[in-house]
């Protein structure tokens, strides 16, 4: 027989899994402020292996327009720089010999509504994982009763089940939210 507590907390965790991943996502998108997130996919060659920046370099946003990059081996600013170059953050790294900085541009009003749309499709894709989280443990439950399961506790954990989607779902709208408001404020 199912255990219904069990199976709850499991579909809690894959939702909060889709929550996470949507912070993370949006983490990673430029709203016109430095954030040094927008960095964690880029890979620097060191000494034959590809790593990641951050372990390579001090990484930091000492004013809200610029990410400094102070390389620990000052041989590593080239590598860093093509680094930066090869890979999708869209800025041109400034090298100063000692430091590299990223000055990141005000985007434009559509640059804007582009950023929002983005959000959105991706704030979409975590609802979407939560729904389909919902729908694979009312298919358990529902298969559950043939097992034994009585209905009343089923109706029961359906309940709870839609209390936690409700929850989810308006955790990432919330988060989607102050993504937008944060993209749209200039």
């Amino acid at each position: 027989m199912i255990d219904v507590k069990a199976t709850l907390a499991e579909s809690e965790e894959r939702m909060e899994m889709a929550a996470m991943f949507l912070e993370e996502q949006l983490a990673r998108i430029r709203a016109g402020r430095a954030n040094v997130a927008i960095l964690s996919g880029v890979r620097v060659d060191s000494y034959g292996q590809m790593v990641p920046l951050n372990q390579v370099a001090n990484v930091s946003t000492p004013d809200p327009r610029t990410i400094a990059i102070r390389p620990w081996d000052k041989k590593m600013i080239k590598a860093i720089e093509k680094a930066i170059m090869d890979s999708d953050v869209g800025i041109t790294p400034e090298n100063n010999g000692e430091i590299i900085r990223l000055g990141i541009p005000q985007p434009t009003e559509e640059r804007r509504r582009e950023l929002v749309k983005q959000c959105n499709k991706i704030g979409e894709k975590a609802k979407i994982e939560v729904r389909n989280v919902r729908s694979d443990i009312k298919d358990k439950l529902k298969k559950a009763i043939k097992d034994g399961l009585s209905e009343d506790n089923e109706k029961d954990a359906e309940l709870e089940l839609q209390k936690l989607h409700d929850k989810y779902i308006k955790k990432l709208d919330e988060l989607l939210a102050a993504k937008n408001k944060e993209v749209m404020t200039v």
